[in-house]
């Protein structure tokens, strides 16, 4: 792969790791993984202000995350490419690993100093 390439690639995945990188976003992507929605019912959903919702779905377009389409009078939303809910969901589960591997790490800790 020239570097050229590979540079590119790599901007490529930090964009989108950057679109993953608000607890709100990661909330909005998984309300449309059931389907498309408008950005008044994502913020109904996720009970945030609709302007809060809107600047996040434009990073989130902008990120090639989620795509908008005009249906009559109103813009529904939906993800790009339904793996990205695996991509995180895998996410979810190494964090929860982490998780538990801390959590043992307290509890021997706190057993060798309490008598």
């Amino acid at each position: 792969m020239s570097d050229n390439l590979r540079e590119e690639v790599m901007k490529m995945h930090a964009q989108v790791c950057s679109g993953l990188a608000d607890p709100s976003r990661i909330l909005i992507i998984y309300n449309l993984a059931d389907g498309p929605r408008c950005v008044n019912d994502i913020a109904d959903a996720l009970e945030l202000p609709q302007p809060t919702v809107s600047r996040h779905l434009k990073i989130l377009r902008e990120r090639g995350i989620v795509r908008a389409e005009r249906v009559g009078q109103s813009i529904n939303y939906h993800l790009t490419d339904p793996r990205i809910i695996q991509a995180l969901d895998i996410l979810r589960s190494i964090l929860a690993d982490q998780l538990r591997d801390q959590a043992m790490l307290a509890r021997h800790v706190n057993e060798k100093i309490t008598p």
